[in-house]
């Protein structure tokens, strides 16, 4: 399988981008967006001057549990820029939304709980909602982390978008909400204590 397939095979189809895509962003963005590729795991991310958002990471079941994943973001940690990725809310029939939440729990991420973000895919054309979490060196404010999600999204996520996909996807301004009142719980609090593995 080649990088693109162990991805496609792992998200969800409405949360992944076109292989087509993916390449031009490679290509075409290539100062910005990279892969971090072995046998054992795929990471697709982007790095700006002010923080790096992590697209995919994969790591093959082969590698679970044995440090692949710690070692990907310990890696993404030492350019001392705050990072930031989107997670699915825990879906109790999903077991892999839960462990995913509790390995970003254990690196140390937080949850942006003033951060609304509900993106209709191009593929399905259903809402999905995501949660946001980062991780930053300086405590930067959730306010800091909105602005920097606005990029990306604008940067990476819709980038040439009615080219490839024939249609474009909403606006940043209906995709992402900054609310300080959100009525929202903070999703790594309610996780269900697990033992250390």
């Amino acid at each position: 399988m080649n990088w693109y397939e162990k991805l496609n095979e792992y998200f969800p189809v409405e949360e992944m981008k076109s292989k087509e895509h993916m390449e031009m962003l490679l290509e075409e963005k290539g100062d910005v967006y990279y892969k971090d590729e072995s046998p054992l795991h795929v990471m697709m991310y982007a790095e700006f001057e002010t923080f790096i958002f992590i697209d995919y990471v994969w790591v093959s079941s082969k590698a679970r549990g044995k440090g692949t994943g710690h070692k990907l973001i310990e890696k993404l940690k030492e350019k001392n820029k705050p990072i930031i990725l989107e997670v699915e809310p825990v879906d109790y029939e999903d077991s892999d939304t839960e462990k995913r939440l509790h390995f970003y729990s254990r690196e140390g991420f937080t949850h942006a709980q003033s951060i609304g973000y509900n993106r209709r895919s191009l593929a399905t054309n259903e809402e999905t909602p995501m949660e946001i979490l980062y991780w930053s060196p300086n405590d930067d404010s959730e306010e800091v982390i909105y602005k920097q999600m606005k990029r990306m999204y604008e940067d990476i996520h819709t980038y040439k978008d009615k080219e490839l996909y024939g249609k474009a996807y909403q606006s940043v301004d209906e995709v992402l909400v900054y609310d300080e009142d959100r009525d929202t719980a903070d999703i790594l609090q309610s996780l269900t204590p697990k033992e250390k593995v």
